[in-house]
């Protein structure tokens, strides 16, 4: 017998060799009904795999992310089955789950191509095809069978992906009819998946490199229930509305042109105003929290980050180095912040009584994205960092990691994202060779993490191999309005680039220390997070934030002075606006100030002027009815209050 420990710490006593099928069976029919895999001391496990000894286990619905993505690997294995039976001869390359849905890599040959016109076709074979309630069959197989099997069918993707696999870890699956080389783990059977809809093609290299063979990648998602997959279309439709590029474009914020280079965004007026709110707001907070302003060229030395080790992790897919008139000079756009600070931290000796010390800096880096790769804002070339570095004390780090989580949920707050998730992100425990340090190191870095995270009480998820490469991080995973994830801020813990730069500091006892360096940006990349945040509220940014807070709309040129007497009565109280003079009429100029997003609309005309008030608009809601100049401003500055309390 074996004991088997349940998500909620209790124990129950079975058989050696039960299954996770069994397990659920034997706690209820529903669950047994539902359940997608299970989840083995830390290891994802199909539901027909034996247990042959103790062990923690959690079984996984559609609920949990490890048991959608199971679903959605099994529906890769699904879409790939039809795709073999619509078009014989396709190879294939890999079909792996990603945060919505899946993709597979295929390459159909020269001449034939894939359209949203043979989308219905490919659906209705996978329907089909579920239909038949085909088992996932896992079948461990020597390597040379694996290579006879892929050779006699003809499939070079697979033959290359075996030849970095050992003999005695390869495994298949199969379904139905169609068997492929992979680790799993898979769903029961193909009868739990109801619906299904690819979404689009794209073209990928094989294995990521632009010298390989492009091949095309499917786009698809798979539901239990076609309601499920309805409401999912329904919340693309309205992320269409949201999409930071179209309202970008529309309320006049950024813009990116050919001339200047691909993700290389270009600040429009409004959008810098907007951008330097942000600044404005970060900076106030940083100056009360002790950070001290720095700034650092957007170029570096090579040997700079030779020195941090950036540039032997991330030389080869970086630009190339710059070279100046000296040959033996070269010099690199700033891929990083850190390397810069240290040796501001550097410049002079420093006490143990002066740590920490707090260096920030909007600071704009650049890495190279290939171009299928950048996306609006999201993903760009050039960007800035809300970047600082805490160089403190051993015993100071804890202390100093709580007081950022408390800045970045003092963003959070301000800024309307309440739903979020912090990711403790540790190294690869089999793969230390990705990372620098020594484990002494590593191993006091991620438990002084995990009982910062611990004792502020937030919520939080755990992920290997996630880590920087200098150290363990706490990433702030953000839900937006529509339920997607999105990285934000971000704290990491480095001991490691104080040793590579020599950092040190005298202490009590008048000997060299080295000081321990925190790296920390709330916001993480700022065009990163405005396009969030604009998805997130759909452009209607807070009231403080918003870069026309109101717009003023004359009803004739008639009234055009008085307009310019409101303006500048607002002006005096801090609050932005414009007034639109164009020869329009009313109804067309509250029309584009909604689609611009003012949030306050303020109407003057003729009863307006006589009896020195204003009518009000809000965004969204309609007349407020008509004010005193100085009652909209105590109403105004009411609202402004409750947003940054």
């Amino acid at each position: 017998m074996i004991n088997i420990t349940l998500p909620d710490g209790s124990v129950r006593e079975y058989q050696e060799g039960v299954t996770g099928i069994e397990i659920a069976a034997s706690i209820s029919e529903g669950l047994a009904r539902n359940v997608l895999a299970v989840k083995v001391n830390g290891q994802v496990w199909d539901l027909t795999r034996p247990i042959t000894e103790n062990a923690a286990i959690q079984l996984l619905t559609w609920n949990d992310d490890e048991g959608k993505a199971t679903y959605w690997h099994s529906s890769a294995h699904l879409m790939a089955e039809a795709l073999e039976a619509l078009y014989p001869g396709v190879k294939l390359g890999i079909g792996p789950a990603i945060e919505n849905g899946f993709y597979y890599d295929i390459d159909l040959g020269e001449e034939k191509t894939l359209s949203q016109e043979d989308f219905p076709a490919i659906e209705q074979k996978m329907l089909e095809l579920a239909r038949q309630k085909s088992e996932y069959v896992r079948q461990p197989i020597s390597k040379a069978d694996a290579i006879a099997y892929f050779t006699e069918k003809n499939d070079p993707y697979k033959l290359d992906l075996l030849e970095r696999l050992e003999d005695g870890s390869i495994t298949f699956y199969t379904q139905g009819n169609f068997t492929d080389l992979c680790r799993g783990p898979h769903i029961p059977n193909t009868g739990f998946i109801k619906a299904a809809k690819l979404m689009n093609v794209a073209g990928a290299y094989w294995r990521g490199d632009e010298k390989s063979k492009q091949l095309t990648r499917v786009y698809a998602i798979t539901f239990p229930k076609q309601k499920e997959l309805t409401e999912y279309l329904e919340r693309l439709e309205e992320a269409k509305r949201r999409d930071h590029r179209k309202l970008g474009k529309e309320m006049e914020l950024f813009a990116f042109s050919e001339k200047v280079g691909m993700g290389l965004p270009l600040w429009l007026p409004k959008g810098t105003l907007l951008r330097e709110r942000l600044e404005q707001f970060m900076r106030k907070a940083q100056m009360k929290a002790g950070y001290q302003p720095v700034v650092t060229p957007h170029i570096g030395s090579k040997e700079l980050y030779v020195t941090s080790g950036h540039y032997e992790k991330y030389g080869a897919d970086s630009f190339q180095p710059i070279k100046t008139p000296n040959e033996n000079e070269e010099f690199l756009l700033k891929p990083m912040n850190c390397p810069h600070h240290c040796e501001i931290y550097k410049t002079r000796p420093r006490s143990y009584k002066e740590l920490p010390v707090r260096l920030a800096e909007f600071g704009t880096v650049y890495r190279y994205e290939q171009s299928g790769e950048l996306h609006g804002l999201t993903r760009v070339r050039g960007f800035t960092q809300d970047d600082a570095h805490i160089f403190c004390r051993p015993d100071q780090v804890k202390e100093e990691f709580t007081k950022v989580i408390d800045l970045v949920l003092y963003v959070f707050k301000a800024l309307g994202f309440d739903n979020y998730t912090a990711q403790i992100s540790l190294r690869d425990p089999e793969n230390k060779a990705k990372y620098i340090g020594s484990d002494e190191l590593w191993e006091k870095a991620e438990r002084e993490i995990i009982e910062a995270a611990t004792e502020k009480g937030l919520p939080t998820v755990t992920e290997l191999g996630e880590a920087a490469f200098y150290g363990p991080k706490l990433d702030f995973m953000v839900k937006d309005a529509l339920g997607r994830k999105w990285q934000l801020g971000t704290i990491q813990v480095d001991y490691n680039l104080p040793n590579r730069f020599e950092l040190e500091y005298i202490g009590a006892d008048n000997e060299k220390h080295r000081p321990v360096m925190i790296h920390r940006a709330p916001f993480g990349s700022l065009e990163r997070f405005v396009a969030v945040l604009i998805e997130h509220c759909g452009g209607n940014f807070p009231l403080w934030l918003s870069p026309d807070q109101v717009a003023i709309l004359p009803i004739s040129e008639k009234y055009h002075e008085y307009a310019h007497q409101v303006n500048e009565q607002l002006a005096e109280q801090d609050i932005r606006g414009y007034i639109d003079t164009r020869d329009e009429k009313i109804g067309r100029k509250i029309r584009d100030a909604e689609v611009s997003k003012v949030p306050y609309m303020i109407i003057v005309g003729e009863k307006e002027q006589e009896n020195e008030i204003v009518s009000v608009r809000k965004h969204g809601l309609g007349d407020m009815g008509t004010l005193r100049v100085d009652a909209f401003v105590e109403n105004f500055r009411a609202v402004l209050a409750e947003l940054l309390s």
